[in-house]
């Protein structure tokens, strides 16, 4: 379940960003409507990143996931 919600978040992140770049590469020049739309989505992307992250932190800390670090000495 987990890794469902983690793919589902980096998807929304990636279109986000993807959103925010299409935007930026508009040929409008120095358009109200596309600063919005980028600033809109970027703060969108900042959001669902720090979401993911505090809800990476709280699941560890709930148990629900655990690392698995690296072997050592192989």
């Amino acid at each position: 379940m987990m890794k469902i919600v983690v793919a589902v978040a980096f998807a929304l992140i990636l279109l986000a960003l993807g959103i925010a770049g299409v935007a930026m590469l508009r040929g409008e020049r120095e358009g109200e409507a596309k600063r919005h739309t980028m600033m809109h989505a970027l703060a969108w992307r900042i959001g669902l990143s720090v979401l993911l992250f505090v809800c990476l932190l709280a699941a560890w800390a709930l148990g629900w996931i655990h690392p698995t670090g690296l072997p050592l000495g192989r």
